[in-house]
């Protein structure tokens, strides 16, 4: 076998240049964009591509799929040229490579004298792209057709020219055309750079050289990942079923099935077929077939520094089934604006494949709050479209994360909500006793309590896991939901319907959100009573829920060792899942 063109020392060069090209393509998206959830939450994306288009390194977020695909096959590669600049938002046209129509992906070629070496994407949550309501999306949809403008791959620029009538037709279908200007010229910015950047790489290192380094980190991500699958699932089939509470429409409990078979020939089959079917309302989540072998890889790559996360994930999986017409392959024009929460379910599901097989993923973890508040303050129309945190599930060494909304995005700080919205934030903190219980506790949700100061408004809201709390796991406990009320502790005061929309809101209303939490992992009494006194000190815990769920009994800011003992010595059984109660096999 011939020797690599790329040795391991310039390898780990190649590998630390393409992060940094990726980092600096991000960090000028959050600097230059206008809407806040780009800019503040940081809901946007970058990756770069081999020659062929296969990812070579992505963002650590588990929700990629074939990016490159969509465009070539409207655009054969062979015809790309050097400047060229594709964008679409077509969730259906690229099978999930996108999941719902708000983000927006524009992808660009590398070359270097003539030889194309690299393609770079960056990709964003957009504002509002016009449908049925303010944001784009809505509990109220039914179709995809009411989440807006749909883009399909199409080309932008060419020979340094912007295809502009393209551009004014998706600004003319926003509510907020200046917001979608300002956060396409950031993309395409973003996009500019990454190609800067990449031919600085190919320049220094040789088309060749780089080719060859990016098979190798692709090569050393499947085999990582593929050893780590053989180290987990003995030959067999395993099975895991989640749930979600419903799509606002009626539907009542929809059920993930996820079935992962290694067979005698060590092949891995991940099945989803006999998950429920698509829904009504706009919960379904088109997945792509990528996504369970990214999910999986991020996991078993586990924040290793010597690793990227690449479509190395995907290929360790043989074959991955899925079924036209269910929740997770939904027939068009089904509607996906609320896919999230779907989304968060399949991989807590991937992490009870896991668990299920003897291995330690962490606990189920809660789906991120979204809510949509839209209206008029002074004459002015508003949208404050806002994600929360949540708690995430306890890990087999450490508990779960506090308040967390989707890996790296952040929640909106006090100072910008008050500046740019009509609301005063007369609340913001951890939802006590949100987190499961568990030898480690699962991570708790967050809670916000608003005060609407605009004449008139109404919100929708979406949130999960109030019927089916995320599990726990190894005898730890679910995770308390959360839930959505307004004006407390008031004769007005009323709880919202988890995914609804229309809810009207006036001047003085209080908004109070509070999130769910993650599941625990280990059984409770197993937790030292140290760090039970320790939680409850810090407002994570009650003292109450410290004598219920863990045996321990708090006297002011002392543990009474008696009581706690006796409380102890009456060991509830666990079993080896908990939602609401124990089970050896979710349903």
């Amino acid at each position: 076998m011939a020797p690599p063109l790329c040795n391991a020392v310039t390898l780990e060069i190649v590998r630390g240049a393409i992060r940094a090209a990726q980092g600096e393509m991000e960090a000028l998206i959050e600097r230059t964009a206008m809407s806040a959830f780009i800019r503040e939450k940081k809901d946007f994306y970058t990756a770069l591509f081999d020659a062929d288009g296969v990812m070579a390194v992505g963002s650590n977020v588990p929700v990629f799929g074939d990016i490159c695909g969509p465009v070539f096959r409207d655009f054969p590669v062979e015809t790309i040229r050097e400047g060229d600049l594709y964008w679409y938002n077509d969730c259906y046209g690229s099978r999930g490579a996108v999941s719902h129509s708000n983000d927006q992906v524009f992808l660009a070629p590398v070359f270097l004298d003539g030889v194309r070496v690299a393609f770079v994407m960056g990709w964003a949550h957009f504002a509002d792209i016009g449908g049925l309501r303010p944001g784009s999306i809505s509990p109220d949809a039914t179709e995809i057709f009411h989440e807006g403008v749909i883009i399909p791959p199409t080309r932008l620029i060419r020979d340094g020219e912007i295809n502009q009538a393209a551009l004014a037709i998706f600004y003319r279908n926003s509510r907020y055309p200046e917001q979608a200007q300002g956060d396409t010229r950031a993309l395409m910015a973003s996009v500019e750079l990454g190609v800067a950047r990449m031919r600085e790489v190919a320049a220094r290192f040789g088309p060749p050289v780089l080719a060859d380094a990016l098979r190798q980190l692709l090569d050393r991500t499947r085999g990582t990942v593929r050893d780590r699958l053989r180290g987990t699932f003995p030959v067999g089939t395993h099975r895991f079923t989640d749930r979600i509470d419903g799509d606002g429409h009626g539907s009542g409990t929809l059920r993930l099935r996820l079935a992962l078979t290694r067979t005698a020939e060590d092949r891995f089959i991940l099945d989803a077929t006999e998950t429920d079917d698509q829904s009504p309302g706009p919960v379904n989540f088109l997945m792509n077939p990528d996504v369970p072998g990214m999910a999986l890889g991020l996991y078993f790559l586990g924040g290793d520094a010597t690793q990227v996360v690449n479509a190395g994930g995907p290929q360790s999986l043989d074959e991955v089934r899925l079924r036209e017409g269910s929740l997770l392959q939904p027939r068009f024009p089904a509607a996906l604006g609320m896919r999230g929460l779907t989304m968060m379910r399949m991989l807590a599901a991937l992490n009870g494949l896991v668990s299920v097989a003897g291995g330690e993923a962490p606990a189920a973890h809660a789906a991120y709050v979204i809510m949509l508040l839209r209206g008029t303050i002074g004459g002015r129309s508003f949208l404050m479209s806002d994600g929360l945190g949540v708690g995430y599930g306890a890990r087999s060494f450490a508990d779960g994360i506090d308040g967390v909304y989707f890996v790296a995005q952040e929640n909106y700080p006090v100072e910008f909500l008050e500046l740019e919205y009509p609301v005063r934030l007369l609340e913001y903190g951890l939802h006590r006793d949100s987190g499961g219980p568990g030898r480690w506790r699962g991570g708790c949700g967050i809670v916000r309590e608003y005060e609407v100061m605009a004449e008139e408004s109404v919100l929708a809201i979406r949130i999960d896991g109030v019927e089916n709390p995320p599990w726990g796991a190894a005898g730890g406990q679910s995770g308390r939901p959360g839930r959505v009320v307004l004006n407390p502790g008031t004769p007005r005061e009323r709880t919202l319907r988890p995914l609804s929309d229309g809810n009207r809101v006036v001047r003085g209303d209080i908004l109070r959100i509070e999130t769910g939490g993650g599941g625990g992992r280990g059984h409770p009494y197993d937790r030292p009573a140290e760090a039970v006194l320790e939680d409850v000190l810090g407002g994570l815990v009650s003292a109450a829920a410290a004598r219920r769920d863990y045996g321990v009994v708090i006297d002011g800011r002392h543990i009474d060792a008696v009581a706690t003992a006796r409380q102890r010595a009456a060991r509830p059984v666990a079993k080896a899942f908990h939602r609401g109660s124990y089970a050896d096999v979710l349903d």
